[in-house]
């Protein structure tokens, strides 16, 4: 048995939630090691829907540009019809950008380019994965964790402060944790698989009898591949044999449900049969050791939920870890499962409520599946606003919309640009210097109107923040806002600055109220 160096967090599964916690914590400097027991990278391309507000968690991260130029939009749906005729149509809104909502159309990235890029990402920071390194058991006392991995090398202990399971919804760590993993199966038992084929063209969804559930069958063209991803409901297990996933077995279930034949299927790149379940862990932590994605929720597939969730987890938690690591009291961690925890829950009856809608054949999909409205209101996170702020304005826990403002040197920036990287950041709406917060390290302070840094000549901060002259806004390092409040509640950040680990030399340690 080998004896590893001490690190700070272990992450056990590499998929997208596990990728993008270890570059959230690369980035703010957090000593890790990212282990998934698979021997080489997933090479499927299961979910491969990236709504707007992961987008704009790409965006942040420094891969948005690549995650687009890796996949395309979402084709047009073509039902075809058993006497040879289709009919087109979007089923996906499509909606345009505008200055507060940047990305309003939903990506189409298979899997297995998503997680490419984001381990690009990871190479960038210093950090790799280690496949084939499976956690075999773990315990935990007051100071970390102690874990043991067996890999390539042998078996080996692991010490560090936390322990973050996102090893899938057949969890290890949930499991060793005792954590209830309460829902149900759906009754939906599916296959998917990246194929190629010829006889259909690469324009469009091809989808055909929809909503019976006995020959429906659809082929999706991945983009920026050769294949398409072939989706079709299956007998239950059980039922009718074992389903064949070879490239004969996959041909006689394309013979038996394309209405007009015709098509051939050619190489499987890899394929997978499955039951569609949903379910929520009863608890997203146990003192040292963390749940996230589908360890803690697992959607079906419809909508695009699964993988987008999963990430905004780790999005959610990196900057708390980062900031417990650094000296912020522990009880931030508890607000990781205070916040995303009911968002699964959500997430979890819309999927299944868009599954039931695609049993009738119903396959529209709107604003509801982007993410952009989804936040934190009710979190101990967001500072109670102003009694006179309007219920209809923005408000504490929200996502923060972007906005372009003008350098004092007549230079447009964008907000999000002064929001991007690990920091918070105050925005201060035409208010004198000496009312601000002292500065620190991990809080960036900018000045907006006539004596500040930054000019508004589109008033974004009035009509969009809902800013009054004076007024100071606190956006949390994941874009959502943590206070909205008058110069004059200078005690009340500060007090709420030290709960999140920013407390300043000469601020004395008083609890937001």
């Amino acid at each position: 048995m080998n004896k590893q160096a001490a690190i700070e967090v272990l992450i056990c599964g590499a998929g997208a939630a596990g990728l993008t916690l270890a570059i959230d914590l690369a980035r703010r400097g957090v000593s890790l090691r990212l282990v998934d027991k698979l021997p080489a990278p997933f090479a499927g391309s299961r979910g491969k829907g990236i709504q707007p507000r992961t987008q704009e968690v790409f965006e942040d991260l420094g891969v948005l540009d690549r995650m687009v130029a890796a996949g395309g939009l979402y084709p047009p749906q073509r039902l075809h019809r058993a006497d040879g005729t289709s009919i087109d149509s979007q089923e996906i809104v499509l909606a345009a950008p505008t200055v507060e909502e940047p990305y309003r159309m939903p990506l189409m990235v298979p899997q297995f380019r998503t997680e490419a890029v984001l381990r690009e990402r990871l190479a960038e920071l210093g950090g790799a994965v280690a496949y084939g390194c499976e956690l075999t058991g773990f315990t935990q006392d007051a100071e970390g964790v102690t874990a043991t991995v067996a890999g390539p090398d042998g078996i080996e202990t692991v010490r560090c402060r936390y322990l973050v399971g996102g090893d899938g919804g057949r969890s290890f760590v949930r499991r060793t944790l005792g954590i209830g993993f309460p829902g149900q199966t759906l009754g939906v038992r599916a296959i998917v698989a990246d194929i190629q084929l010829d006889g259909l063209s690469r324009d469009a969804w091809h989808r055909s009898a929809e909503g019976d559930m006995s020959r429906q069958i659809s082929f999706c063209p991945l983009p920026r591949t050769d294949l398409f991803q072939l989706q079709a409901p299956i007998p239950p297990e059980g039922e009718r044999g074992e389903i064949d996933l070879s490239t004969a077995g996959l041909q006689a279930l394309v013979d038996a449900r394309w209405p007009t034949g015709g098509l051939t299927v050619g190489n499987v790149a890899w394929a997978s049969a499955y039951s569609m379940n949903a379910r929520l862990a009863d608890r997203y932590r146990v003192g040292r050791v963390l749940l996230m994605g589908d360890a803690a929720h697992i959607h079906p597939p419809t909508g695009g939920q699964g993988l987008n969730t999963s990430l905004q987890d780790a999005y959610n938690l990196g900057w708390k870890l980062a900031a417990v690591l650094a000296g912020a009291t522990d009880a931030l961690l508890d607000t990781y499962e205070e916040e995303r925890r009911p968002i699964a829950a959500s997430m979890l009856g819309l999927a299944t409520d868009l599954l039931d809608k695609a049993r009738q054949g119903d396959m529209k999909r709107g604003r509801e599946v982007h993410q952009l409205d989804l936040g934190y209101r009710l979190s101990s996170l967001a500072m109670t606003s102003p009694a006179n702020r309007p219920e209809t304005a923005l408000q504490p826990g929200d996502r923060a919309p972007d906005g372009v403002l003008r350098g004092a040197a007549g230079r447009p920036t964008r907000l999000f640009d002064l929001l991007a990287g690990p920091h918070w950041t105050l925005v201060a709406r035409t208010t004198g210097s000496a009312r601000l917060p002292a500065p620190r390290p991990g809080l960036r302070v900018h000045t907006v109107g006539e004596d500040g840094a930054f000019q508004d000549p589109d008033d974004a901060l009035g009509a969009t923040y809902g800013l009054a002259e004076g007024d100071l806004v606190l956006i949390r390092p994941d874009g959502y806002v943590g206070a909205i409040l008058p110069a004059a509640g200078g005690a009340r950040l500060e007090a709420y600055l030290a709960d999140v680990g920013l407390a300043s030399a000469r601020a004395p340690h008083a609890r937001a109220a």
